[in-house]
């Protein structure tokens, strides 16, 4: 019997096929959803911004991040059996949420964490398959390592599976 797995905010998990992954209530936060279609050993975290350096607090949760959730999100999965050289990528939130004039860049924080995990995931050489991301509208996704499909949830939209 499989199970879904809830990935938090600032959260990241670990599946082994057949169970699934779930994170719910994405706005400018981006859900990276990690597979190796050889083990089927899947994972995804929740990033909420993009660069652990440009903090000056300390924080010892790497998935809040893109830059640290990123890296160990695959040192988990290495660890239950996947290889970094197989793993492919799937993207879904970097919504902009809020209208906020100035030019703030808090206004921008979802595009900017979506550029933060296209380039570090094109650093590292893993291949962006698909996503569904920016636009204004929040969303919850569900991710099936076991078939790579990425399912994304909407309030008035369509569900679409990437």
């Amino acid at each position: 019997m499989s199970e879904i797995i809830k990935v938090g905010m600032a959260d990241l998990k670990v599946a082994l096929s057949p169970d699934g992954l779930t994170t719910m209530g994405l706005g400018s936060c981006v859900a990276v959803a990690l597979r190796d279609p050889v083990t089927k050993v899947g994972g995804m975290v929740h990033v909420m911004l993009p660069d652990s350096k440009a903090i000056r607090t300390a924080t010892t949760n790497p998935a809040k991040f893109a830059d640290t959730g990123i890296a160990e999100l695959i040192d988990q999965m290495e660890s239950k059996g996947a290889r970094r050289s197989r793993l492919t990528a799937k993207l879904a939130g970097g919504a902009t949420m809020f209208a906020i004039s100035g030019g703030s860049d808090w206004a921008q924080i979802g595009d900017r964490n979506v550029e933060a995990c296209r380039k570090i995931l094109a650093d590292l050489k893993i291949p962006i398959l698909a996503e569904s991301t920016g636009e204004n509208h929040g969303r919850t996704v569900i991710f099936y390592p076991q078939t790579g499909e990425y399912v994304i949830k909407a309030v008035g939209k369509e569900v679409q599976t990437i």
